[in-house]
């Protein structure tokens, strides 16, 4: 079987199909940066040097911000698409695949069993990289900002959502805004 074959048999997008869960808000919790901190020593230690960064991002990264209880983190590696060099490090330490994405800049997400991490794996230069990183900076430096997409998040959560992504989805035009604030590098 030829390695384009193989590639055809992965399950892309959702792997294992939606789910329909809660959407349920915490004030923030000042363990998350602990949690983040565990689980960037334990992908570190499975991928040594193929770790090319580990940063946490997503609400739980704000202070101040509630946010679902789940750690988002973005870990960049040479090529995401190849999920040979790091998948079977990280799935023996019980990150499991959830999302394949190849016409998103190879975008791969994994979970832990408990639900509560989702580590973003991206290839080094994907342009979101930067956009998640961006738009975590912009929420910690401009309270008008974080107050705004607080709020939004609170309305969005008093709703049933078929899955989490279409509760993600909603939230796309005040992300791409507050971007575009960012991008304007104000302080307001």
């Amino acid at each position: 079987m030829t390695e384009q074959s193989i590639e055809a048999t992965w399950q892309t997008g959702l792997i294992g199909g939606v789910e329909k869960r809660d959407i349920v808000l915490s004030t923030y919790r000042p363990e998350w940066p602990a949690q983040f901190d565990r689980h960037k020593s334990i992908v570190a230690e499975a991928l040594g040097a193929r770790a090319l960064g580990i940063e946490h991002i997503g609400s739980t990264a704000v202070p101040g911000l509630a946010a679902k209880p789940i750690v988002d983190m973005l870990l960049i590696v040479a090529e995401s698409g190849e999920e040979a060099s790091y998948l079977p490090e990280l799935q023996a330490r019980g990150y499991q695949l959830r999302v394949r994405e190849p016409e998103f800049e190879q975008h791969r997400m994994l979970r832990t069993a408990e639900r509560d991490v989702h580590l973003h794996v991206f290839s080094e230069g994907a342009s979101e990289i930067e956009r998640y990183l961006r738009f975590r900076d912009r929420l910690r430096s401009s309270p008008r900002d974080r107050r705004r997409y607080q709020d939004l998040k609170q309305r969005l959560a008093a709703q049933d959502w078929t899955d989490m992504n279409a509760y993600a989805d909603a939230k796309a035009d005040l992300i791409e805004s507050i971007l575009a604030a960012a991008g304007r590098k104000d302080k307001s």
